[in-house]
């Protein structure tokens, strides 16, 4: 696993579709790949706050990684 997934270095290869302050949605348009698995996600999560509830859709497969004040959830197709 690498160190720190720097949204704002890749930026330019995802799209952002929602962003509410403490947190965003972006979707990988460039095969980005996962600090976790190190296979490109679908599309990156990310939260400053402590909890957060979701409800994935399918049989969806993520990795969730974790940072000093946030959390990162990546989904896989």
């Amino acid at each position: 696993m690498t160190e720190g997934f720097d949204v704002h270095t890749v930026r330019h290869r995802l799209k952002l579709k929602r962003d509410a302050g403490h947190s965003s949605l972006f979707t990988n348009q460039d095969a980005v790949a996962c600090p976790a698995c190190d296979e490109p996600f679908a599309e990156v999560f990310t939260t400053e706050k402590r909890a957060h509830s979701f409800q994935p859709t399918g049989s969806m497969r993520f990795c969730v990684v974790r940072e000093d004040g946030r959390t990162l959830l990546f989904t896989h197709d």
